[in-house]
C-alpha cells in the first residue's frame, strides 16, 4: 500500500471536476423562475412608483400652483431629477401637459392645485369658498377708507390681555385684506386704462 501513487492524469481530472463543481455551486447566478421575475419587477415598479409619488408630493408642497400631472411629466422627462424639475419651475420653463401625454396620476392630490402654463394662472373662485371680503364681512369697508388704521396707530404695543391681542390681530388682518383689495383694483384699473388707449 505504501507503493500506491496517484497518477498525474487522475490529479488533473480531480482538480478540474472540483473547479467545475465549486464554480457551479458558488459562482453561477441563480436563475429565477418566471414567477419570481414578475414578482421582482412588480416590487421594483412599486418602489419606483412610491419614490415618484414622494417626489411629486414634495414638489407640490413647494409649488402648489403646478398641477400634479405636469410635475409627473417633468419628472419623467428629467429622469426623476427633482432639482432639475425645481429649476424648470422656478425659471418658468415647465410645460403644460395634455391629457394624452401622461397616464393619470396614481393618487389624487390632497392639496388644491391650480393649472400651470409658462406662467401661473389664477383659478376662478370656487363656489364653496367665498373670497376674503365675504368671509370676514368687509363689504361695507371696501369702498371707504378704513377707520381701523387710526386705532392701530394708537394701539401699537403688545397687550397682555388675550382679547385685546385678538382684536388687534383681527383689525390688522382686515386692514391687510382691504389694502390688497385696493391694490388689485388699482392694478386692474391701470390695465384697463392701458388697454383702452
Amino acid at each position: 500500500m505504501a507503493n500506491e501513487q496517484i497518477s498525474l492524469p487522475s490529479v488533473i481530472l480531480i482538480v478540474v471536476l472540483s473547479v467545475v463543481v465549486l464554480r457551479y455551486l458558488f459562482l453561477s447566478p441563480a436563475r429565477p423562475s418566471a414567477q419570481q421575475q414578475q414578482q421582482a419587477q412588480a416590487r421594483d415598479s412599486a418602489a419606483a412608483q412610491r419614490r415618484r409619488d414622494a417626489a411629486v408630493e414634495q414638489l407640490q408642497q413647494m409649488f402648489p400652483q403646478v398641477d400634479r400631472r405636469t410635475l409627473l411629466w417633468d419628472l419623467q422627462r428629467t429622469g426623476g431629477n427633482m432639482s432639475a424639475t425645481t429649476e424648470r419651475i422656478l425659471s418658468g420653463r415647465v410645460e403644460t401637459v395634455t391629457p394624452g401625454d401622461l397616464p393619470t396620476p396614481s393618487a389624487p392630490s390632497p392639496s388644491p392645485s391650480l393649472t400651470s402654463q409658462s406662467h401661473v394662472q389664477k383659478a376662478p373662485p370656487s363656489v364653496t369658498e367665498p373670497d376674503l371680503i365675504t368671509r370676514y364681512n368687509l363689504q361695507n369697508k371696501v369702498s371707504g377708507a378704513s377707520e381701523d388704521a387710526a386705532d392701530d396707530k394708537k394701539a401699537q404695543g403688545w397687550s397682555s390681555n388675550k382679547d385685546e391681542r385678538q382684536s388687534l390681530l383681527q383689525k390688522r388682518r382686515n386692514e391687510m385684506i382691504l389694502q390688497a383689495r385696493r391694490r388689485m383694483e388699482a392694478k386692474i384699473a391701470a390695465e384697463r386704462a392701458a388697454g383702452g388707449s
